[in-house]
């Protein structure tokens, strides 16, 4: 018999009490308790991502004593299940789930979520189901993929789960929402990313806590079409408690940092190709705030080639999405992530552990409570392309995107309104060669690009970073500065005239930079002399001594200008001072009276609107040509 649940230790083993059925363990438990060694309670459906795949769920039981033993003694249990994970795959399946009810399995007339899961898992046989159940399982040919699919009764499709679902433990499985009777592909609630509305929702049922929704812990596995929400808990170790709508993870426990973990089950893979698409996370169906919110939405444990695609993401504890161990090519696309942080970590995105190959392109991340996307030293690269990210740092102030790391490229966005600076740079860990280009930036609390200096870790500095920096000063400022000091542009004048229609813009950056040119719509108040970057409307290179120049046609007398600075060795500058174009016909309105006023904000964004009611477009009736009418005698003879 396998243990329900084992972490492991170099210098201790928690060992858990399996089934009362076997009295092997049954010692074991009683044999630390013989010792005085205080055992501690915990519920078994506080999920480990461990060996739950091999395990039958009438094996479960209400509670499991936990309590140290030597390491040695531990050796014996440790050869027992290395043989359990090897399984032989179960046959393909499509299962119908005609019940929205949830408890122990059992032969009747429902067949449920658990039971359903159970045996795509082959951890329940079609010999334990009553001939009414049998009904609702086809078996497939292979290579068909296992499917769950759905029929519940119109008004009963809220499942309300009293105690942890088992992972998915079968590669290849489709959990499958939108085969609901009434699932319209076509019905959006937001008309910003169309993302059709579920009606099949999961949830915990009243008074019951659960970590986890659904848990995958294998490859290929498709969640789709579903509400997931209020899957939370008292907030514990780790180990203990890894709370999420969706948890990815490999079967075994956290890393240890263990030879003897490592030598043991270094064989079991964190699950790949997983994808997640047009399901609510952390919402109910009708849109409405849950009396119990969600820890985070999807957590990407340990996992690689995860897609979370044109999901909406709302009403989180902590983040939407969140990454720990490893998160390799990972694709976050077409999203709406909105109002989550609300009460833990604030950020939209979280990035920690290894995220290679990560991209994130084509979301709308709104009213989070503090940035958009946080890398927290991570090892990898991230693409941060084409998003909308508008009115965060809610709760918060801070960046809408902070950068830790190397070779980051933050290209194409639209960051407004946000109580922070637009993109921060980290100066330690050391950060370089990241690339912010192409961005559009209105209504910030701070520069539109801000690269911390002088190796600043105060707590500020990995929120807020530090504002503008001094011109390099020295070789070392490169090994102290986010992005290794990249000198901002500095212009030749605080004012260029306009002469026939154009205007000669000169200025210095480091040599071999490519120098885009803004055009600034908004001076802040924060950080005076400097503006949002609005719009990019130029680019030229600084030439060997450093020297640039560039003439426009496309500004007007009174615009304000600004620039940044890429090198291809070192990454993007922080923004450089506003300029003003002037007319020479215009000797009026000074530079200092014009660069002190402040212009208006605009309006704070909305984070979502209702799809505009589509006309059905009435085909035209063909048109009869009039009859021509003519005599006899009008004809040629």
């Amino acid at each position: 018999m396998t243990p329900n649940i084992i972490t492991s230790d170099l210098k201790s083993e928690v060992y858990l009490k399996l089934s009362k059925k076997n009295p092997y363990y049954s010692s074991l438990i009683s044999g630390c308790i013989n010792k005085k060694e205080n055992p501690r309670l915990i519920k078994t459906n506080q999920y480990i991502p461990s060996l739950l795949s091999t395990l039958d769920s009438k094996e479960f039981i209400h509670t499991v004593t936990v309590c140290l033993l030597p390491f040695a003694f531990c050796l014996l249990p440790f050869a027992l299940i290395k043989p359990a994970l090897a399984q032989p795959k179960p046959s393909p399946l499509k299962v119908v789930v005609n019940s929205n009810q949830d408890g122990s399995v059992k032969p009747d007339n429902n067949l449920t979520l658990r039971e359903a899961i159970n045996l795509i898992n082959g951890t329940l046989t079609l010999d334990q189901l009553s001939p009414t159940e049998k009904a609702q399982v086809e078996s497939l040919s292979s290579p068909a993929r296992s499917k769950i699919e759905f029929n519940l009764p119109g008004q009963q499709t809220t499942i309300r789960l009293v105690e942890h679902l088992p992972p998915i433990a079968t590669a290849g499985v489709i959990v499958d929402g939108t085969t609901q009777p009434g699932y319209n592909r076509d019905q959006s609630a937001t008309a910003e990313i169309e993302i059709p509305i579920p009606l099949v929702a999961i949830t915990p049922a009243e008074t019951v806590e659960i970590f986890q929704g659904l848990t995958i812990i294998n490859d290929d596995v498709i969640i789709k079409g579903l509400s997931i929400y209020g899957f939370n808990g008292e907030h514990q170790a780790t180990v203990i408690s890894t709370p999420a709508d969706i948890l990815i993870s490999h079967r075994l426990p956290p890393d240890y940092d263990s030879k003897f973990y490592k030598s043991q089950f270094a064989a079991d893979k964190p699950p790949q190709s997983v994808i997640i698409e047009n399901t609510w996370l952390g919402i109910p169906p009708d849109e409405s705030m849950p009396s119990t919110m969600s820890a985070f939405g999807v957590w990407v444990f340990n996992g690689t080639g995860v897609t979370i695609r044109r999901n909406r993401i709302a009403y989180h504890d902590g983040s939407g999405i969140i990454t720990s161990k490893q998160a390799r090519d990972l694709t976050i696309t077409e999203n709406i992530i909105v109002g989550n942080g609300m009460a833990g970590m604030p950020d939209a995105i979280r990035l920690d552990g290894t995220i290679d190959n990560t991209t994130i392109d084509s979301n709308l991340i709104c009213g989070n409570d503090g940035s958009a996307v946080y890398l927290f030293k991570p090892m990898g690269a991230v693409s941060i392309r084409n998003n909308q990210i508008k009115y965060n740092g809610h709760r918060l102030r801070r960046a809408a995107i902070y950068l830790m790391g190397d070779d980051h490229q933050v290209i194409g966005n639209q960051i407004t309104h946000q109580a922070g600076p637009g993109v921060v740079v980290a100066a330690y860990p050391e950060s370089d060669r990241n690339i912010i280009q192409d961005n559009q930036f209105a209504a910030l609390e701070g520069l539109s690009i801000d690269l911390v200096t002088r190796n600043h870790t105060g707590a500020r500095h990995y929120q807020v970073g530090d504002g503008p920096n001094p011109k390099r000063d020295s070789p070392n400022r490169r090994r102290d500065t986010g992005n290794n000091a990249v000198n901002t542009p500095r212009w030749l004048a605080v004012e260029f005239f306009q002469r026939d229609g154009q205007v000669s813009l000169d200025g210095l950056a480091d040599p071999g930079s490519e120098v885009d040119i803004y055009l600034v719509e908004q001076v802040s108040p924060k950080t005076p002399g400097y503006g949002a970057l609005s719009r990019k409307i130029a680019s030229t290179e600084a030439d060997q001594d450093g020297k640039f120049g560039i003439s426009l046609s496309n500004v007007q007398p009174g615009d304000y200008l600004s620039a940044i600075a890429t090198h291809p060795d070192y990454g993007t500058s922080e923004p450089a001072v506003t300029v003003v174009v002037r007319s020479l016909d215009d000797p009026g309105n000074s530079i200092e009276t014009r660069s002190a006023t402040t212009l208006p904000n605009t309006a704070k964004p909305q984070c979502t609107s209702r799809p505009v009611a589509r006309v059905p477009v009435q085909p035209q009736s063909p048109q009869i040509p009039e009859p021509i009418l003519f005599s006899y005698q009008s004809l040629p003879r």
